[in-house]
């Protein structure tokens, strides 16, 4: 057995999820669901997931909830890169959206030090940062909880977002395709990050640069979607060259 493309895509939905179902990814694959059960065996053997009836769960996700602790830690120092340059463009008085994602956390330890600030979140655990400070007003969505991501999610999440209207939206994404899409690993996810881009006037992607060029399991749309993409300054350039092409605002110094 091969660590092949469509296990790599299994395995990215558990990790976003915590969990997955049989039957639910025989269907978003199109193959059988004995084939599923191979792969989830596979990736059990690789000491990710472990089995349970009928699907699987990642390992060790209890950890997270329990911790508070992201399952993603990667580029760390890319992501608090990114996120001092997105502090600057926040102003006392902001009403501001905070997507879930390593990065936007990073923003609100920064974040967490200001005053007079609303912010709405479908993160649990940014909610834990911001909500000790008396000077934030602090809105945390319902939803179906994620505990890899500590996030909220689902149609009820997306609810929390309609008919609010704010200055700034910190968005996050999971992977930036070659043909400039953003994508994300749960189908659950596009109406929640849809709704925020409706309640914003501005739209700011972070997204560190070894996300360019990676895509994942559905596609929001093309990243002309938002107005500015903060980056780190590990960017190619031609990934650069292609964002400008777009007319897009790129902050990655």
């Amino acid at each position: 057995m091969e660590f092949n493309q469509r296990r790599m895509k299994v395995l990215s939905l558990i990790q976003e999820d915590g969990h997955a179902k049989v039957q639910k990814l025989s269907k978003i694959f199109g193959v059988s669901e004995v084939t599923i059960r191979q792969d989830l065996e596979f990736l059990e053997q690789m000491g990710y997931v472990q089995r349970e009836y009928g699907g699987a769960f990642l390992k060790e996700v209890s950890t997270f909830a329990k911790t508070g602790t992201l399952f993603s830690q990667t580029h760390l120092e890319e992501k608090r890169e990114i996120a001092l340059r997105a502090a600057s463009l926040v102003n006392e008085g902001d009403d501001i959206i905070l997507d879930s994602g390593s990065t936007t956390t990073e923003l609100a330890k920064i974040l967490a030090h200001y005053n007079n600030l609303t912010v709405i979140t479908n993160s649990l655990n940014i909610a834990y940062i911001l909500g000790v400070n008396p000077g934030i007003n602090l809105i945390v969505s319902g939803g179906e909880f994620k505990a890899p991501t500590l996030s909220l999610t689902g149609d009820m999440a997306a609810q929390t977002f309609k008919g609010i209207h704010v200055s700034k939206l910190f968005l996050a994404t999971a992977g930036i395709s070659k043909d400039m899409m953003l994508t994300y690993p749960s189908l659950r996810d596009l109406a929640v990050k849809s709704a925020m881009i409706r309640a914003a006037d501005k739209i700011i992607l972070l997204a560190d640069s070894s996300k360019i060029g990676n895509s994942s399991f559905v596609s929001l749309g093309l990243i002309s979607l938002v107005d500015t993409l903060i980056t780190d300054s590990k960017i190619l350039p031609e990934d650069l060259a292609t964002l400008k092409e777009m007319k897009l605002e790129v902050i990655c110094k």
